[in-house]
């Protein structure tokens, strides 16, 4: 969870390997709109990775991205696998990061 001054203001899931994939993922990535622009997206990004590698004591982690964030999951070390695809509407592209 990301909070600012006692507020809900992101989250993400850390998944163990098994779940939603082989690999161990991270997902529903989320930032409140009232908390958008101010770098927690990264920061909360950068939380999740370390929690997958310290607390299920995985380092490759496989994620389904948005396309449209595709070099900000670049910049934080992941690369696409595969082709894009249709999720709900939404292009999405798996990523892994190693």
């Amino acid at each position: 969870m990301c909070l600012v001054d006692g507020n809900l203001a992101g989250y993400t899931r850390i998944v163990p390997p098994g779940l939603t994939y082989e690999d161990a993922s991270i997902g529903r990535v989320v930032i409140g709109s009232d908390y958008r622009g101010l770098g927690l997206g990264k920061q909360l990004m950068e939380n999740s990775i370390k929690g997958c590698q310290d607390i299920l004591k995985e380092s490759k982690i496989r994620i389904s991205a948005q396309l449209y964030l595709l070099k900000f999951y670049n910049a934080l070390g992941f690369k696409e696998v595969g082709s894009p695809y249709d999720e709900d509407g939404i292009p999405h592209i798996e990523m892994v990061l190693n």
